[in-house]
C-alpha cells in the first residue's frame, strides 16, 4: 500500500484534476492504455472499482492497494503527461500548478525510493569478483524498471555465487555443479553447527528455506529467461525476490557474528545429514 500523507493526496487530486470524478484529459479508453503503458498494471480491473467506477475513484484506490513503487511511477508518468501539454500549449497553468507539479514529482521520488523489494540493498556481492558485481547491478535495474520477472534467472545465478562464496569463507568443501539447494543446505548446517542460531524458530525457518531454494530451482528452469520458457508473472517475481533478499539480509546479520567466532576446521558437508 502506498503511504499517502493528507497534504500529499491534496497535492494530487488538484494537479491530476480528479475532483469531478475524472484523471486529466483521458477518457476511460486511454487512461487505461496509460496506466497498462506505464506500468503495466490493467486499472481496469475488477479490484480498482471498490470505490466506484469513476477514472479518479479508480485511481484512488490504485494508490490505498498498490505498492509504493507502482505508485510514484504512475504518479511520475502523470505528472509528465501533464507537464507535456503544458509544453504544447494544451494547457494553461499558474505559479500554483508549477509548484503542485513539483511537489507531485518529490513525491514519486519518495514512493518509488520505498521499492517494491525490501532489503535489495543486500544483495551486493561478497566477493571481489567483477563479474559478480555486473550481475549485482543487473538484478537491481531490473528492480528500478519495475520488471523483476526478468530478472529471476540472474537473480538465482546471484544466490549461487553468494552462498557459494560463503561455504568458501566457512571452510565447507563443494563441488561446482553442486544446486544452489544443496550449497544452502550445506551454509545453514555450518552456521547451525557453530550455534550462530539462537531460536528454535529461526532454525525452523532456515531449514525450510533449504526447500525454498530448490523450488527456486524450479523457477528459474522453467519460469525465467534462463530458457526458451513462459515467464512467471510479476506478483510471484515480487514475492520471490523479497523472500530471496529478506534471507541475504538475514545471513548478513549471520556472517556478522560469525566473525566473532573462531573460524571453523576444513570439514567436508556435503554428505553430512541434517
Amino acid at each position: 500500500m502506498a503511504e499517502l500523507k493528507f497534504r500529499e493526496r491534496k497535492y494530487i487530486e488538484k494537479l491530476f484534476e480528479m475532483s469531478g470524478g475524472y484523471v486529466l484529459d483521458f477518457s476511460n479508453r486511454s487512461f487505461r492504455e496509460f496506466v497498462l503503458d506505464s506500468i503495466k498494471i490493467d486499472i481496469d480491473e475488477e479490484k480498482y472499482y471498490e470505490n466506484g467506477a469513476s477514472k479518479a475513484n479508480r485511481l484512488r484506490t490504485f494508490f490505498k492497494i498498490e505498492t509504493g513503487y507502482n505508485a510514484g511511477t504512475l504518479i511520475e508518468s502523470l505528472s509528465d503527461y501533464w507537464l507535456s501539454q503544458v509544453q504544447m500549449g494544451e494547457r494553461n497553468y499558474d505559479q500554483n500548478d508549477e509548484n503542485l507539479y513539483k511537489e507531485c514529482l518529490k513525491l514519486a521520488e519518495r514512493l518509488k525510493s520505498n521499492g517494491i523489494v525490501d532489503n535489495l540493498d543486500a544483495l551486493e556481492p561478497n566477493s571481489d569478483d567483477k563479474d559478480f558485481a555486473k550481475l549485482s547491478e543487473a538484478i537491481k535495474e531490473c528492480i528500478e524498471n519495475n520488471k523483476p520477472e526478468t530478472g529471476l534467472d540472474r537473480l538465482h545465478t546471484f544466490v549461487t555465487k553468494y552462498i557459494r562464496e560463503l561455504c568458501k569463507m566457512h571452510g565447507i568443501r563443494t563441488k561446482k555443479d553442486i544446486p544452489l539447494h544443496s550449497l544452502f543446505g550445506m551454509y545453514i548446517k555450518s552456521i547451525l553447527s557453530n550455534g550462530l542460531i539462537e531460536s528454535e524458530m529461526s532454525i525452523r525457518i532456515l531449514k525450510s528455506s533449504i526447500s525454498v531454494m530448490e523450488s527456486f530451482n524450479t523457477v528459474r528452469n522453467e519460469k525465467s529467461f534462463a530458457h526458451d520458457n513462459p515467464i512467471l508473472n510479476y506478483s510471484e517475481s515480487v514475492l520471490i525476490f523479497n523472500a530471496v533478499s529478506n534471507t541475504i539480509k538475514f545471513i548478513e546479520t549471520v556472517e556478522h557474528k560469525a566473525q566473532e567466532n573462531q573460524e571453523p576446521d576444513l570439514i567436508d558437508w556435503e554428505n553430512w545429514a541434517m
